[in-house]
Parts: C-alpha cells; structure tokens; sequence
C-alpha cells in the first residue's frame, strides 16, 4: 500500500525533526558504550551510521520535494 503524498511529506518532517534528532543521540549513547578505536574504524562507524538511517525511509522521502501530484495544475490557485 503507497503512502499519500500529504502522508509522505508529514512522516519527513516527523523523521527529520524527532526521529533523526532521537537516533543521533542513541547513536551518540551506543558509541560511547566502546572504547575508542583507531580513526579509521571510527570514521567507517560515524559515516555507515550517518548513512544507513535513511536506506529503510527512502519511501518516506521519495517526491517530497517536488509538487503535489494530486493538488491543482497551477500552485498559484
């Protein structure tokens, strides 16, 4: 079942102003858990987090940016 595209566009702005605030810090908090590895092991674990979190919402945020497909031809009306 597709989202809606005002379904889509209100789930973003969920993730990007909760749910990505709230990852950032369990990430922070499950980092910290380890000791400090060597730079580039630290580097692959910061990049692989930073990146991973949006692959499973990338219907989330598909055509968000773009124009209403179901709203009016003309966005002035």
């Amino acid at each position: 079942m597709a989202m809606s595209y005002k379904a889509r566009r209100r789930w973003s702005l969920f993730v990007l102003l909760i749910g990505l605030p709230v990852y950032i810090v369990l990430m922070i908090y499950v980092i910290s858990l380890f000791d400090r590895p060597p730079f580039w092991i630290e580097l692959l674990v910061y990049v692989g987090s930073g990146v991973i979190w949006a692959f499973p919402l990338k219907a989330v945020f598909k055509g968000v940016g773009q124009a209403d497909p179901d709203g009016p031809e003309d966005p002035l009306q």
